[in-house]
């Protein structure tokens, strides 16, 4: 993940970034003293998550996460503060942040939230594929009322081929799935508390129900990818949701060497 972080206490910037990179897989793109140097150059680079400073000098924490949120729907923002303010935190979590962290800054908070806010973005992720492999249906355009049933079909025969109709997490991916396209919205966009008449708690259970239903079904789909790599549904798939070749070096890894493919049961 490529992360940017937004601090005018230059010391902020320095311990997130030591932080987030013991994980090899995070990157720190940038770091910015005020909003607006940051709204700049947050605009020409790739960046996933946002981890911002709720008062700034000029333009606060929360109007720059708003003003980003228009132009980069996509981004994920998590807001560092040492205040405690409850009115002041409604407001950023209205604005869309997804977590707070709180100062001085906590390895062990800093590592739960970050990694929170990444699931919660491959959920999103793999959700939006399993839902293009339905007939290439575009979650931006809204199907006729008589083809909810057709796709909601399609959606079933793919968790069947994912071999994970069984999970309890399933009939979750179904009920949302049919919840994106019947109002036409993306997962991320969900307002799962009034959608469900849960509370937060019952949504991160929620959540790892999809989790685990998820990791078993690409678990599945790569063993068949591995087994066999001729299928054009298989490829078609794996090909949507994992990159290609590492399946490909991986096998032929293990047929030049002549080792056992490890599978679960």
């Amino acid at each position: 993940m490529n992360f940017y972080i937004v601090d005018d206490d230059p010391s902020i910037p320095m311990i997130l970034t030591q932080i987030l990179e013991q994980n090899a897989d995070n990157t720190v793109v940038g770091t910015a003293p005020n909003a607006k140097q940051a709204l700049s150059e947050i605009m020409m680079l790739n960046v996933d998550i946002v981890l911002v400073d709720l008062l700034m000098p000029e333009i606060s924490g929360i109007d720059l996460i708003k003003r980003l949120k228009q132009l980069k729907s996509q981004l994920r923002f998590v807001m560092i503060s040492q205040v405690r303010d409850s009115e002041l935190r409604a407001q950023a979590y209205e604005a869309g942040i997804e977590f707070f962290i709180d100062k001085p800054i906590n390895v062990i908070e800093v590592k739960t939230v970050i990694e929170k806010v990444i699931q919660n973005i491959q959920i999103t992720s793999k959700l939006n594929d399993i839902q293009s492999l339905v007939g290439g249906v575009n979650i931006a355009t809204t199907p006729p009322i008589n083809q909810y049933e057709t796709e909601k079909e399609k959606m079933l025969s793919i968790l069947r081929f994912f071999g994970i109709t069984s999970e309890a997490g399933s009939s979750d991916i179904l009920a949302i799935s049919q919840i994106m396209l019947e109002q036409n919205i993306a997962f991320r966009d969900i307002d799962f508390n009034s959608q469900y008449h849960i509370d937060e708690h019952e949504k991160k259970i929620l959540f790892q129900r999809i989790r685990r239903a998820i990791k078993t079904g690409l678990s599945n789909l790569a063993n068949l990818m591995l087994d066999d790599m001729g299928d054009e549904l298989v490829v078609e798939y794996a090909n949507a949701l994992f990159d290609y070749k590492t399946f490909e070096l991986k096998h032929n890894f293990c047929k030049v060497t002549e080792l056992p493919v490890v599978r679960r049961h």
